[in-house]
């Protein structure tokens, strides 16, 4: 069995302004990263140019696995549309491979049939705005009750609808899939795993939010160990990246450390 691909996606370390968390990254070596576009006062939020964010990635020998993400992907009108257009040029020039697609979450878009057409026609006008910029489109369902996509399931049959095989690949997120309470894995479709886990014994699953997203240690309830080995042995050989949100993983005062011991925990029992 190889080695464990990891991967940082910003989240864990959203202080840092985009060279010093690409330093980070280096140091632990690790060689791809997820770059976002909703973190206040840092790139891409604050106007960095694509072209400066690829300089910094190539001097430390860094992919760009993604951009995370358009938002409420699945709404489409003419706003969705030029939204996308600007962060599909900008994944292109900066040198990202990817671009996270996030479904609406406020309840919304939910009814069977509504959310499956929802789906598709988002889908269908994606596929050749990504494809001609060769920017791949990471669908990732949320596992939130109130999400208007929450199985992996059904992306992976939007994608198919569209004949969107080699354009689109779904998101595996070990926190979602745990709170969507979906069995199936769909290791040729997935893209990216991202990976956090929940330690706080006093919450229940549906009440489980993003603060409560920790890295993952011996502590963890959502089995990421468990959920990483199946990917493997079912043949994903691509990344897991780190994705927590909780306040108490950004303000750590070692976040190196802390980053090691849980790639440590994660290697070892995977």
């Amino acid at each position: 069995m190889t080695t464990i691909s990891f991967a940082l996606n910003h989240m864990t370390a959203p202080a840092l302004p985009l060279d010093e968390f690409f330093t980070l990254v280096k140091s632990l070596g690790i060689s791809a990263v997820e770059i976002r576009n909703d973190l206040a006062g840092n790139a891409i939020i604050d106007g960095t140019p694509a072209e400066t964010i690829k300089t910094l990635a190539e001097k430390d020998g860094l992919t760009i696995i993604s951009i995370n993400a358009l938002q409420r992907f699945n709404e489409w009108n003419d706003d969705r549309a030029r939204e996308a257009q600007e962060l599909i040029t900008y994944a292109q020039n900066c040198g990202a491979k990817a671009l996270v697609l996030v479904p609406v979450n406020d309840g919304s878009g939910r009814k069977d049939g509504e959310r499956q057409a929802n789906l598709l026609a988002a889908l269908t006008a994606l596929k050749p705005m990504l494809d001609e910029a060769g920017v791949i489109g990471l669908v990732e369902p949320l596992g939130f009750e109130i999400c208007s996509l929450r199985s992996k399931t059904e992306a992976v049959e939007g994608i198919r609808a569209v004949g969107g095989e080699n354009t689109f690949r779904i998101v595996h997120d070990t926190f979602h899939h745990h709170l969507a309470g979906e069995e199936k894995f769909h290791p040729e479709f997935t893209g990216l795993v991202h990976i956090s886990g929940v330690t706080d014994p006093n919450i229940t699953v549906s009440t489980m939010r993003d603060p409560h997203r920790v890295l993952v240690d011996a502590n963890d309830r959502l089995d990421n160990a468990g959920q990483a080995k199946k990917l493997r042995a079912s043949g994903y050989a691509g990344p897991f990246s780190f994705e927590p949100f909780s306040p108490v993983v950004h303000q750590h005062s070692d976040i190196r450390t802390a980053v090691r011991e849980s790639m440590e925990f994660l290697a070892a029992r995977v």
